[in-house]
């Protein structure tokens, strides 16, 4: 008998499941960081006009 195709790979344990999230928060927390320290452009800058 033929096996059914496999899922898409996912974390199996909840711990797993949490590492990933726990990873994904950190890459975004740290691309916030990063365009925050960047130099603030003046007003005249951010209106385009």
């Amino acid at each position: 008998m033929a096996r059914p195709p496999e899922k898409p790979k996912k974390p199996a344990t909840r711990q797993a499941r949490l590492a990933e999230a726990l990873r994904a928060n950190l890459k975004r927390r740290k691309a916030q960081a990063r365009v925050r320290a960047e130099p603030k452009s003046g007003p005249d800058e951010t209106k385009g006009g």
